[in-house]
Formats: structure tokens, sequence, C-alpha cells
């Protein structure tokens, strides 16, 4: 006889709280079940230990997705940065780790020693991590691993503001994060999502910057629905 594939938990892709009973086992015979952070086994339960999204991948892993704000830098992740100082070889550029990080003056796409970017302190910078460990200073880069520039560089103008890594993650999530697609069918504008917890967002209407910085900063604990339903609402007011 087939066994049957077990429902999902109701409770994926909603904010859960430590003890939130996230899944019952008693109706789950035969099942396996793969658990992530932030969820453990009482008798035939399975709860939160820790706040944030419960997340689902198939087949059957189970985790939470935690709202800290801390970010511990890792090799390949994307990161928004803000330089801090200038040195002659390098910049140094906060993106909210243990350490500063460091971008090479000639971490850029034809760089030389002719044409070293000229970036004032508080520039914001879209970066590549491309060396981190936990002995010494995190290194940026602002070429891809073709050593094209892509979307990295400066940003200009917009608005930048702080969220959790989770939501960073959430928004690069694929298949396209509901409140960035609720959005990205009624308005035009620019976005860039640091893993590091930082997000810009530009456009050309000053309210639509506003807008879509307001939706993004109150998803966070909201399902797929009620991010599309908030974003809605969120138009109406605006038109």
């Amino acid at each position: 006889m087939e066994s049957r594939k077990p429902p999902p938990s109701p409770l994926v892709d909603s904010y859960v709280v430590p003890g939130d009973v996230v899944l019952d086992l008693s109706e789950m015979i035969n099942q396996t079940i793969k658990l992530g952070m932030g969820l453990r086994q009482e008798c035939d339960t399975i709860q939160a230990t820790s706040a944030g999204m419960l997340r689902l991948s198939k087949p059957n892993k189970y985790w939470v997705e935690s709202s800290q704000k801390r970010y511990v830098p890792s090799v390949e992740d994307t990161v928004l940065g803000v330089v801090v100082d200038t040195k002659p070889d390098n910049f140094l550029v906060d993106i909210k780790g243990p350490n500063v990080a460091f971008l090479p003056v000639l971490s850029f796409e034809g760089g030389t020693r002719r044409n070293i970017p000229k970036f004032e302190i508080g520039t914001l910078i879209y970066a590549r991590v491309v060396k981190a460990n936990s002995f010494m200073n995190p290194e940026l880069s602002c070429m891809d691993a073709a050593g094209k520039a892509a979307e990295f560089g400066q940003l200009k103008g917009g608005y930048m503001f702080d969220t959790s890594t989770g939501m960073s993650r959430m928004l690069l999530s694929s298949p396209a994060c509901p409140v960035l697609e609720a959005l990205g069918k009624k308005l035009s504008f620019e976005i860039a999502v640091g893993l590091n917890g930082r997000v810009w967002v530009n456009a050309p209407a000053p309210s639509t910057v506003i807008l879509v910085s307001n939706a993004i900063m109150r998803s966070e604990s909201l399902s797929g629905i009620k991010q599309r339903a908030m974003v809605e609402n969120l138009l109406e007011r605006l038109s």
C-alpha cells in the first residue's frame, strides 16, 4: 500500500514563538520529518524553541527562520555596506557584522591605480563577500565571480533601512516573495537586498519609496496571503 504524503503544518510561513506546537506526530504514522533550527520534539508533538517564521522545504524539512538582527558574514553573501573609513589600499565598510569589512580599491571591474573610485564616508555599497572566517576581517568585492560589475557598486539616492537577516533571506527567496511580487505588479521601483539585514529602495516618486519600504517592514510576521492583502490596502490609500 502506498504511503500518503504528510500534510504540511498549517503554520508554515506564519510567525511562531517558543512553545507553539507546529506538528502533531500522532497524525503522521510511518512518516519521516526532518527538523532544522528552532524546533524540537516533545512526546508526540514538534514545538518551536525560538521566535520566527516556520519554513518548509520539500519533502519534509521544517525549521524556524529566526528574526535575529545579528549578521555573521559568509562567503558569497551579498551585502549592503556603509563606508566608514578610507585607506590607500582598502575602503573600510560596516556590514553589521562582528568586524568591519575590507573592500580593496582594486575590487571593481577594470580597477587600476589610475581609476580608484572616490567614496566618501557614508557611501552605500552593494558588494559580495569573498573571504570570511572568525579569525580575520571579511573581504568584499564589487565584482561577480566572472570579474564583472553586475549589480554591485555604489547605490545612489533612495532609502536604506535595517531589517532582520531572516527577512532579508525571505526577500531574496525563489519563487518571489509575496510582498515584492504584489508591489512589482503595481509599482516601478529598484531594490537591493543584503543578507546582512539591510534593504535599499529607490523610485522616481518619493511616495513610492515610502510605500515599498513600509510594506516590506510590515510584512515580516505575515503569511503570503496577508502580505498581498496588506499591499492592496497600502495601494488603495495611495490612490
